[in-house]
Order: C-alpha cells, then sequence, then structure tokens
C-alpha cells in the first residue's frame, strides 16, 4: 500500500477551507474582504431617489418653513 502524501497545495486547501467554514460560523454568513468601497459623496441615482423617498417631509416644504419663521 501507497502512503498518501500531504503536499503544500492540499494543505493550503485545507486552511482555506477551515477558515471560511469558521468565518461563516462567526459571522452566520460570508463576509466579502475583496468588496470595493462605495464613495457616499459618487452621484448614486438609486440611493438618492431611496433618500427622498424615506422623507417624511419635501425639502421644498422646510426650505418655506424656514424662508417664513
Amino acid at each position: 500500500m501507497k502512503k498518501q502524501r500531504i503536499t503544500e497545495k492540499d494543505y493550503l486547501k485545507a486552511h482555506r477551507k477551515a477558515g471560511r467554514e469558521e468565518e461563516i460560523a462567526r459571522h452566520g454568513r460570508p463576509v466579502g474582504l475583496h468588496a470595493v468601497h462605495k464613495s457616499k459623496k459618487a452621484y448614486d441615482r438609486k440611493r438618492e431617489k431611496a433618500g427622498l423617498r424615506n422623507l417624511p417631509f419635501s425639502i421644498f416644504n422646510l426650505s418655506a418653513k424656514i424662508r417664513y419663521s
């Protein structure tokens, strides 16, 4: 019978898999480390439209209230 040798490639693969399983157990889901951070200053139409929808008042009403106060 031949003995199976654990190569460096096998060791790294097992280490990555164990680390990933530990991360999922800790956070409840996979966490992306290489995601690009989205700048808040960059134009994002979707975010701006969502922000307008969440406001309980209109910007125009607020500016009118300030002017006449």
